[in-house]
C-alpha cells in the first residue's frame, strides 16, 4: 500500500483531493483502521461493531463508499449502508438504530475535486482531531492489525423514517403556506428536504435541486457571499417570503429574509433559540464563542441557560450530552438539536424557522431588523499572520484592563464591545469576530484597531 498523506486528516473530518488524497485503496485503509479505533473508543471486539455508512453526491462517491464498505467489512464490522443519503440522516441512522459508530463519505461544501469522510462514533458523537481521527492516522502509518472477520452488509433506506421523525419535532400545524426560495446547491438538500417542504404545502421555488456532482451552476457552499448572490436576487424578483441554502451535504442551511439579505449564524441561533425555548422553557441553550451577544440576551430574556461553546460540532455535541441543552447554533450555520442525538440538521432549522414566522406574523427581515439594530456585527475576517501565538499574546496585553478568557482562542469582553479571535487549524490565520453594542460606526473603529494590531 501506497503511503498515505497525513495532511488529509483535519480537525474535524477527513478531506482531500480525489484521486491526489484519497482515492480507493487510501479509503479501504481509512475505514479498516476506524474500525479499530472505534473499537477502542466503544470498547468492545471489532467483529461486534454496528456501524452506518452513506455517502453524498459526489462523482467519486459509489466508488469511494464502496471501498469504505469493503474495509469494514473486511474487519468484520456489520454495516449499515444507506446509499445517497444527507450527512444528518447518516447521524439519525447511528442515533435511532444505537449503533456504534457512522462514516459519511462526503466533502460537504468543498468544491468538486474534494472527496472525504466525516465520522461519528456511538450517540452519532463526532471523531476529531482531538479524539479518533489522528489515531486513525498513526493507524495506518504503525500496521493495521491483521483482519479479525468477515463482517456483513444491510442496505437500508431511511427516507420515511427519517423525515417521521423530523416532522415530529416541529409544530406542523401551524405553518402557513409561505412563499419559498429553496438553494439545494445541486447537493443533497433536494431529496432530504425537498419532500418535507411539500408536504407542509408551501409555495416552494426551487433552484439548483436535483443533486449532481459536477456542480455546474455554483459551489455548494452558501457561506461564500459569490454563492447566495442568485438566491437572494431570487427571492426579490420571486417576491418570496424567504430563501433557504443549504450546503453540499445538506447539514447546514442559511437564510435570506425577504428584503434579499442575509441572515448572520449569530442571529439565526438568536431565532431558534426563542423556538426552542417556548417549546422547552427554561432549558440550555449554547452558542459559539464568536456570537453576537443577541444570543445570551434572549435567552436569558425568556428564562433559559445560555452557555458560551468552543467551535466546532465535535465540541457542542459532546458538551450538549454534557449539560442537557436543548439547542446548540454556530455562527458558521451548524445547528445542533438534543432531540435529534445532538447531531447538527439542515432540516430542522429550516422548519424551525417556518413555524417562527408562520406563528409570529411578522416576516423575518422584522426579526432581524430588531436584532441588527441593537447588535452590530463585524462577521467573520481572516488575516493572515506569521506567528498566530505571538499575536494572540500581543493583543491579550493591548486590551488587559478587559475581561479575558481563552475558551477558544482569546475572547476580549467590554461592556459596550467585545471580540474573539482564533487560529485556524488549518492555515497560518488569525479569525476575528467583533461586536459593538453602540452603533455600525463604533464596531467598524474598533474593528478597524484590532485588525491594524493583527496586521502589524
Amino acid at each position: 500500500m501506497a503511503a498515505v498523506n497525513p495532511d488529509i486528516f483535519k480537525a474535524y473530518d477527513i478531506r482531500g483531493i480525489y484521486g491526489q488524497e484519497i482515492d480507493g485503496d487510501v479509503a479501504e485503509q481509512i475505514a479498516r483502521a476506524f474500525a479499530h479505533v472505534l473499537a477502542g473508543l466503544e470498547d468492545k471486539p471489532v467483529t461486534e461493531l454496528r456501524v452506518a455508512l452513506g455517502r453524498d453526491m459526489r462523482l467519486s462517491a459509489p466508488e469511494l463508499s464502496a471501498r469504505y464498505r469493503d474495509g469494514l467489512v473486511g474487519e468484520g464490522v456489520a454495516v449499515l449502508d444507506a446509499g445517497q443519503v444527507g450527512t444528518e440522516m447518516l447521524y439519525w441512522l447511528v442515533g435511532s438504530r444505537e449503533l456504534d459508530g457512522g462514516l459519511m463519505c462526503t466533502a460537504s461544501h468543498n468544491p468538486k475535486a474534494y472527496t472525504g469522510a466525516k465520522l461519528v462514533r456511538s450517540g452519532a458523537l463526532a471523531l476529531s482531531g482531538d479524539e479518533g481521527i489522528q489515531d486513525i492516522r498513526r493507524l495506518i502509518e504503525t500496521g493495521i492489525p491483521a483482519s479479525e472477520g468477515t463482517g456483513s452488509v444491510e442496505e437500508v433506506d431511511l427516507y420515511d423514517d427519517f423525515r417521521a421523525a423530523a416532522l415530529a419535532l416541529v409544530d406542523t400545524s401551524a405553518v402557513k403556506p409561505v412563499r419559498v426560495v429553496a438553494d439545494g446547491g445541486n447537493g443533497m438538500a433536494g431529496p432530504m428536504v425537498g419532500p418535507l417542504l411539500e408536504q407542509l404545502g408551501l409555495d416552494l421555488v426551487t433552484m439548483y435541486w436535483t443533486p449532481d456532482g459536477n456542480f455546474p451552476d455554483h459551489e455548494p457552499n452558501p457561506l461564500l457571499p459569490e454563492n447566495r448572490e442568485l438566491i437572494m436576487r431570487r427571492v426579490v424578483e420571486e417576491r418570496a417570503d424567504l430563501g433557504i441554502a443549504w450546503d453540499g451535504d445538506a447539514d447546514r442551511c442559511f437564510f435570506i429574509d425577504d428584503t434579499g439579505h442575509f441572515v448572520d449564524g449569530d442571529f439565526l441561533t438568536a431565532l431558534l433559540a426563542e423556538v426552542m425555548l417556548d417549546k422547552y422553557p427554561g432549558a440550555t441553550i449554547l452558542y459559539d464563542v464568536r456570537a453576537s451577544r443577541a444570543v445570551r440576551d434572549i435567552v436569558e430574556a425568556k428564562g433559559g441557560t445560555a452557555l458560551r461553546n468552543r467551535v466546532g460540532h465535535a465540541f457542542f455535541k459532546r458538551r450538549m450530552r454534557e449539560t442537557g441543552a436543548v439547542f446548540g447554533g454556530e455562527v458558521s450555520g451548524h445547528y445542533y438539536f438534543r432531540d435529534f442525538y445532538n447531531a447538527d440538521s439542515g432540516t430542522l432549522p429550516a422548519l424551525l424557522l417556518l413555524e417562527l414566522i408562520s406563528k409570529s406574523g411578522k416576516r423575518l427581515s422584522e426579526l432581524t431588523q430588531a436584532l441588527r439594530d441593537r447588535y452590530f456585527i463585524s462577521g467573520e475576517i481572516n488575516s493572515e499572520v506569521d506567528d498566530a501565538q505571538a499575536k494572540l499574546d500581543e493583543i491579550e496585553r493591548r486590551y488587559s484592563d478587559a475581561q479575558i478568557d481563552h475558551l477558544d482562542g482569546v475572547s476580549v469582553d467590554y461592556d459596550d464591545w467585545h471580540f474573539n479571535v482564533r487560529a485556524s487549524n488549518t492555515e497560518p490565520l488569525l479569525r476575528l469576530c467583533l461586536e459593538s453594542l453602540v452603533s455600525r460606526e463604533d464596531m467598524e473603529t474598533r474593528r478597524d484597531e484590532v485588525l491594524a494590531l493583527i496586521r502589524g
